[in-house]
């Protein structure tokens, strides 16, 4: 069962007169679980949908949708599946205390791997929801695997019960999922030989596996489970050096990269990022594959559409791991624009120094970086420190940030999608 949280004005529910707070019981006599059988089973031109009323009452919509018109409604949320494993390098377990709630959930769910693309274990996956992938078909999904080696895996994950992934990849591609799988890499344990052996198992599972991701484990000052290394340059360079002999074997037998080391591996060794041919369609862009490149792209091909603001200064805030970068892109808008550039780079102060990505920046971070900065006509900060309900990390809003600051300050993905808006060209 599921409840219904929101109805859009236009649509089949409001026609019918569903109301919020109505239970979806059953479609066509299957029973509705979650998100997905309501979206699968509804997926027919005929259905009929046993729901109970807020009151209590029982009714049957019968409904006819020649055309899949929509549903016009929203669900609550599903119940996420929690993680079973016990990872020494967890984000949520370098959390500090006192945040938001929703930030200490460790998800495990198949079901948001294929929704969000959100990385899953699979570790908690029964026969049944086998079963259900398959007649689903929830492809691709995005797995976490660590590494093939059952041993290892047990370790990496702290689970002595995980299951064998290179077994449950190999049912799953037997039905025809495909998987996008990613290994975080800790220094001595799942690099090197063990490293080899999971790229080898994922490399023969074919067309099934469409895209492998080395990341290195990113560890902040209260990763208090972790016991391992940390990644330093020399280990950077020597992944990367195995993921580019594998990513030559793919371009020569498959015609594409398949293998990737994160943008934070290359950082880290010191070496210049590949250019957007080496990505493809940018498979991981999500998971730090490819982002940085991505950005040049996107700047080079905006800079025709930028307006002219000669002698305006705006500030841009970032993490201190993409700041050697930044002056490459932030001249190329200068030119574009007349206005000056100023690279602020912030340091991490809810997570530490040893976190440098501009994304994890605060929203302390950034007020500390532009509180008294009267001379800026505005600044840009990362977007994604920001959620969807405009909230940075720490608990602090967007609008109370912007509110506080004495220039006007534009989340960006890319420069481009802010300094284009006329808006912001007229109060520049």
């Amino acid at each position: 069962m599921v409840r219904v949280a929101r109805i859009h004005p236009e649509g089949i529910a409001a026609e019918l007169g569903v109301v919020p707070g109505t239970e979806l019981r059953s479609v066509n006599g299957r029973e509705v679980a979650d998100f997905l059988d309501w979206e699968f089973l509804t997926a027919e031109e005929i259905v009929a949908v046993e729901a109970k009323l807020p009151d209590g009452e029982l009714v049957v919509y019968e409904v006819e949708r020649p055309d899949l018109e929509p549903w016009g409604l929203t669900l609550e949320p599903p119940t996420v599946r929690r993680c079973a494993n016990r990872c020494e390098f967890c984000f949520i377990e370098g959390l500090p205390q006192g945040l938001r709630k929703p930030l200490y959930i460790r998800d495990d769910d198949y079901r948001l791997s294929f929704a969000y693309g959100n990385f899953a274990t699979l570790s908690n996956v029964k026969d049944r929801d086998f079963d259900r992938i398959l007649e689903y078909r929830l492809s691709p999904l995005y797995v976490s695997v660590h590494a093939t080696n059952w041993e290892a895996r047990k370790v990496l994950l702290n689970n002595p019960r995980v299951p064998n992934v290179v077994e449950q990849l190999g049912r799953l591609a037997a039905g025809g999922i495909q998987f996008h799988c990613q290994m975080v890499i800790v220094p001595g344990l799942n690099d090197g030989a063990v490293l080899e052996e999971s790229l080898t198992d994922l490399w023969n599972l074919g067309d099934a596996v469409l895209s492998a991701a080395v990341v290195p484990v990113g560890l902040t000052q209260f990763s208090h489970l972790y016991t391992g290394q940390s990644m330093n340059a020399e280990a950077a360079s020597t992944l990367l050096a195995q993921v580019e002999q594998w990513g030559q074997r793919a371009r020569l037998e498959r015609g594409e990269t398949w293998v990737f080391g994160s943008d934070e591996l290359y950082l880290l060794a010191g070496q210049e990022l590949p250019g957007p041919e080496y990505y493809g369609d940018f498979p991981q862009i999500e998971n730090g594959i490819g982002s940085v490149t991505s950005l040049r792209l996107r700047v080079r091909e905006g800079l025709q559409r930028l307006p002219n603001i000669p002698r305006r200064r705006i500030g841009v805030v970032t993490g201190v791991s993409m700041a050697p970068l930044m002056p490459a892109l932030t001249e190329q808008l200068a030119r574009a624009t007349g206005a000056h550039f100023e690279i602020i780079v912030a340091t991490n102060s809810l997570f530490g120094p040893t976190t440098t990505t501009a994304g994890l920046l605060v929203g302390a971070d950034i007020s500390k970086s532009l509180l008294g900065r009267h001379d800026l006509d505005m600044a840009l900060i990362p977007a994604e420190t920001i959620n969807e309900d405009g909230m940075f990390l720490d608990g602090q809003s967007f609008i109370a940030l912007r509110e506080s600051l004495p220039m006007p300050v534009y989340p960006s993905y890319d420069f481009i999608d802010v300094l284009t808006q006329e808006t912001v060209a007229v109060a520049a």
